[in-house]
């Protein structure tokens, strides 16, 4: 065989090996149904992963992957959970092993939502039942130290967004939402008592609309607990229909008259314990609240969201009944 047949056939064979790699990097493959998840533990050899994601049907064999870091070297795998849902190249799997793309569900969690809020949306992502949930968030003891009168974790489950894996417990859950609480209750560096201050901002967070009126609310509520006047907060009522399991939507007289402990209208001081999960703004408006001798507020008619301020019962009643006329109109 002369130089120049050799050399053509080696350059054949080098041409064949080429497309044969290029095909098994970059052709989408699937071997699996529906969908399927690899879970990459941290300190996972670059064989161990090529391994478990051939077993799962992600890659045709160990081989392309090994193929894929070869032509990719110098890039870092990231552990975490991966879900395929579609067919992809060897190198479009090390692409998102390497950026870490990994799995997780987005919890939103808004200022104001209650822990059956927190419950259902939990629910609904797939996470876990809400009522397991809520057995979890009903054990005060990892927030304890900060509030010994907590009855629950209500008002600690700290309003953010979560990012989740699948195997987030509600019990994990409470933890990473008190442990964010926390955060912002440590940097405030409040002279004022968790307790008192959470519950308050939880009864300012479900009745302000307008991020302005927060401190003014505030001032209204401490001033009816400084000379001892209830509170008469609609949204405590609610709480109480919430924890009796009998809220549908409507407050109703019997909603007003229940002899819950969280019912305002009933009972002067403060609710038990927050009746919502308050954000940062509601614990500041409560922590500095501003300067007022208004005893009441009631929503003005324009649609707004804001508040018509009084200082006595008489301007209180005119105010309630221009809102109510706007109701009607």
């Amino acid at each position: 065989m002369t130089i120049a047949r050799r050399v053509a056939m080696w350059a054949v064979l080098a041409a064949l090996a080429g497309g044969f790699a290029f095909f098994r990097l970059t052709v989408p493959y699937r071997g699996f149904k529906g969908e399927t998840f690899v879970d990459i533990p941290r300190g996972a050899s670059t064989g161990a992963i090529a391994g478990m994601l051939a077993e799962a049907g992600v890659v045709r064999s160990r081989w392309d992957f090994l193929l894929a870091r070869a032509v990719r070297r110098g890039r870092k795998l990231q552990a975490g959970e991966y879900r395929f849902t579609r067919p992809a190249s060897a190198l479009a799997v090390f692409g998102r092993i390497a950026r870490g793309d990994a799995f997780y569900y987005d919890l939103v969690a808004p200022e104001g939502w209650n822990m059956f809020d927190i419950a259902a949306a939990a629910e609904k992502l797939g996470l876990f039942p809400a009522d397991r949930f809520l057995e979890a968030a009903r054990d005060a003891a990892m927030i304890r130290d900060l509030d010994p009168r907590a009855p629950t974790l209500e008002g600690y489950l700290f309003p953010d967004t979560y990012k989740l894996s699948r195997h987030t417990t509600p019990e994990q859950l409470c933890r990473i939402m008190t442990a964010r609480f926390r955060e912002v209750w440590r940097d405030l560096r409040p002279q004022a008592g968790a307790h008192e201050t959470v519950t308050l901002a939880s009864l300012v967070e479900k009745e302000s609309k307008v991020a302005g009126e927060r401190s003014r609310i505030a001032a209204v509520f401490q001033n009816r607990l400084r000379i001892g006047m209830k509170l008469d907060c609609d949204p405590t009522t609610i709480y109480a229909a919430l924890l009796d399991d009998r809220y549908r939507g409507t407050i109703h007289k019997s909603d007003l008259a229940s002899g819950n402990p969280y019912n305002t209208y009933r009972r002067a001081g403060l609710p038990p314990g927050p009746i919502s999960n308050p954000g940062l703004a509601s614990i500041q408006a409560v922590l500095s609240p501003q300067p007022s001798d208004a005893l009441y507020f009631v929503l003005r008619p324009d649609g707004s969201g804001e508040h018509q301020f009084s200082n006595n019962i008489a301007a209180h009643e005119e105010a309630t009944a221009k809102y109510r006329r706007g109701r009607r109109r």
